[in-house]
């Protein structure tokens, strides 16, 4: 198994969802700005936050947009010189949103996704095959990694989601992070976000692990 932790840069990606999640914003602009020195683009945040809104609603998704837009106008007011990045490129052609997402969310899961849920309400299936994993996933200028990494920080932000946490380390586990990464995530929430934050993400990523054994 490789043991290499997380890159400084990914270890920046979960303190910022975390905040977002929870509406800090100062907290959030600080850790934005940790971001950037550790060599998150100005689009890898961008997507970060915007992929934020399918778990944390509009409002926080935006409030995270717009506190980030001043730090980059800050910065470039003190003479900083930020990486834009990539942007994404189209979704691929002659295949819909609804294949795109079937295909990414087998692939992150490891298998079709059924469940009681879903057949109670088929809307919701289609909304999480053809916007989160079509339209939002099926974008590439963020990897699943990072994009993993996004989602367990804002769902350990949250209280009461612990069964949709559980299940993205599952998701994380499967597309490589190794153990010692998602270590990595849950410490870099202890530094930067609070113990209880970092406890919750913990206790998940201890039951999954003892699963998947």
């Amino acid at each position: 198994m490789n043991n290499t932790g997380l890159t400084r840069r990914q270890q920046a990606i979960a303190p910022i969802s975390a905040f977002t999640a929870l509406g800090d914003l100062p907290k959030l602009k600080l850790v934005l700005e940790e971001g950037l020195k550790a060599g998150l683009t100005i689009n890898d945040i961008k997507e970060v936050l915007a992929q934020l809104y399918a778990y944390l609603g509009f409002p926080r998704a935006l409030n995270g947009l717009g506190t980030f837009m001043a730090v980059v106008n800050e910065r470039k007011e003190r003479g900083i010189v930020d990486i834009v990045g990539a942007e994404a490129n189209p979704l691929p052609a002659g295949k819909s949103r609804l294949e795109l997402g079937t295909e990414v969310q087998t692939y992150l899961v490891g298998s079709p996704v059924k469940g009681p849920v879903l057949d109670f309400a088929p809307a919701i299936d289609t909304y999480l095959k053809d916007h989160l994993f079509g339209d939002i996933f099926g974008r590439d200028n963020l990897d699943y990694m990072d994009r993993e990494i996004a989602t367990l920080g804002a769902l350990a932000g949250l209280d009461g989601v612990e069964p949709q946490l559980m299940s993205h380390f599952n998701i994380s586990l499967n597309i490589g992070l190794t153990e010692q990464q998602l270590k990595d995530v849950t410490d870099a929430l202890e530094n930067s976000v609070s113990k209880a934050v970092a406890q919750r993400a913990t206790s998940a990523l201890a039951k999954v692990l003892a699963s998947r054994k």
